[in-house]
């Protein structure tokens, strides 16, 4: 007579750094108490986050007819959770229903983040049930020219910001001559309200490898580099560890997959200098320098790092390549607007009720993320206004909330889409203060090697300053104005360029911000 054992079942814990800064360790430790002192055999599996940053820690069971998600979760919830039917997707106050069926996952289009949350960012042989390496097979059997024009025909541009079309930039590194070429990815995730990089590499480091290793086979690179943020630590050990699986199953080294492609990938440490996110600064960086901006021409394509040509892409970028790669390029371009094609990671942070990760084609209304997707604001205030773009990104107000994500919509309204983040303001916020800060940040994290950023940004504090107290109002903001031009023209990278760009939308918009106090009780004491 066979002895039948119990089926495991399989428990789902986020172990990224939202999840686990919220207390998803302590629930995972009390889940598996809770099991072994009840004599339950669990695979207890920590993943990356679904994005649903408002429901973490969230917990998924594996009820073999799809996973049931239970959430927030705290520790004191565990016994309640197994008492009430937690191991068979039992009811609960805390249950939320099929994951995968969350309307508010439901509608998005997950492409790049289609495994975060799902798979152990750790097991190569779970990526790989998942459809992890079918991109890099697909480009294996390909030509190198036929891989960027794969790339080139999907319409894929660079995540990090600029949008500039991630096919041309390689096809340069492709055609320039040269025996020693680099794959560098920009992980310095500095701008505020974007996480989703940092989510990634968490939650699905293998897709990252992957990208960065057609790269190497689409332009003739041998090394590569990942340049992280030290604010990262989890995303920096995650990485490690990754690359290390990946070395030993042969998908890096001397022979990827048993071909003669050879790359291989290596991390470097940033040390928290904003400008590094700059792709010349971070080059500098990698060499061992102080992260300066470079004059360009030549662009690093041509001459990168240590002077050789280099593909220089963002992590949501790279990521996305193995996708364009196995499904082709026309599939991906179907998604998407105009030029702007694909899908956007944005990222909802700020004052926001439903904060997290939304991946959907470009195209959607910044009203459907926030309001929609968001849920208006967390303190249940109006929304007032939403700084797309990272800090120096333009403040946009309710009126033009129905702009479409994609590059060219944003441009032509005088703001951009940039990296995907959206931080939320209700209507307590001060935009004369706003503005102030994104002169005051520009000092701060200024490389200082040009003037008009490095002494644009003083003279801007010291203005703004001045228009608020009434000083000499209609000068101070003519000379605002005037500064502002100087900035945005003469500045030698984005950082002092775009500065400019929250201070003129928070001075279009919330002029009345300006006034100060005195001013302001005088206009409404002869209003």
């Amino acid at each position: 007579m066979t002895q039948q054992t119990q089926p495991r079942v399989r428990i789902f814990v986020p172990r990224d750094s939202a999840a686990v800064s919220v207390g998803a360790d302590e629930v995972a430790g009390a889940l598996q108490r809770a099991a072994d002192d009840a004599g339950v055999a669990i695979d207890l599996i920590r993943t990356g986050s679904r994005g649903m940053l408002w429901l973490e820690p969230l917990v998924e069971v594996d009820t073999g007819d799809g996973r049931v998600g239970y959430g927030p979760v705290t520790p004191g919830d565990v016994p309640s959770l197994l008492a009430g039917g937690l191991l068979d997707g039992g009811e609960h106050p805390l249950r939320l229903g099929k994951v995968d069926e969350l309307p508010w996952l439901a509608r998005q289009n997950r492409v790049t983040f289609a495994r975060v949350g799902v798979v152990d960012p750790l097991d190569p042989d779970d990526y790989v049930r998942h459809g992890g390496l079918a991109g890099l097979r697909a480009a294996l059997e390909l030509s190198p020219a036929d891989v960027v024009t794969e790339v080139t025909d999907s319409g894929l541009r660079g995540r990090g910001g600029a949008g500039f079309p991630a096919g041309i930039k390689w096809k340069t590194v492709l055609d320039t001559p040269g025996e020693l070429k680099f794959i560098c990815c920009n992980a310095d995730e500095g701008d505020s309200g974007t996480f989703a990089d940092r989510m990634l590499m968490e939650g699905d480091p293998f897709l990252l490898i992957e990208g960065m290793t057609i790269a190497a086979h689409a332009v003739g690179a041998t090394e590569g580099y990942l340049y992280i943020r030290s604010e990262y630590p989890d995303a920096i050990a995650t990485m490690r560890a990754a690359i290390g699986v990946a070395r030993d199953r042969g998908w890096l080294g001397d022979s990827v997959l048993g071909t003669p492609l050879a790359f291989d990938l290596h991390i470097r440490v940033g040390a928290g200098a904003y400008i590094c996110g700059e792709e010349t600064s971070m080059l500098d960086s990698l060499e061992g320098k102080r992260g300066m901006v470079r004059a360009k021409p030549p662009i690093p394509a041509i001459e990168g790092l240590f002077g050789r040509p280099t593909v220089v892409n963002n992590v949501l970028t790279l990521a996305t390549v193995p996708v364009v790669l196995a499904d082709g390029a026309k599939a991906y371009q179907e998604l998407g607007v105009e030029r702007s094609r694909g899908t956007q990671v944005f990222q909802l942070a700020g004052n926001i009720k439903r904060g997290g990760i939304v991946e959907t084609a470009f195209g959607v209304t910044l009203r459907e993320l926030i309001e929609d997707y968001g849920g208006g604001t967390r303190s249940g205030r109006p929304v007032r206004t939403a700084q797309v773009g990272g800090p120096l990104g333009a403040y946009l107000p309710p009126d033009q909330f129905d702009l479409p994500m994609d590059y060219e919509a944003f441009a032509a309204a005088g703001a951009m889409v940039g990296h995907g983040g959206i931080v939320v303001f209700d209507d307590t916020v001060d935009m004369a203060a706003q503005a102030r800060f994104a002169m005051e940040f520009c000092a701060i994290e200024s490389c200082g090697k040009c003037t008009p950023c490095r002494v644009g940004s003083v003279r801007g504090v010291e203005v703004i300053d001045k228009i608020v107290a009434g000083e000499r109002r209609d000068e101070n903001l003519a000379l605002l104005d005037d500064l502002c031009d100087l900035m945005t023209e003469g500045s030698l990278c984005a950082m002092g360029g775009l500065t400019p760009l929250p201070v003129r939308s928070a001075l279009t918009h919330f002029a009345d911000d300006f006034l100060g106090e005195a001013a302001a009780a005088s206009t409404e004491g002869t209003a």
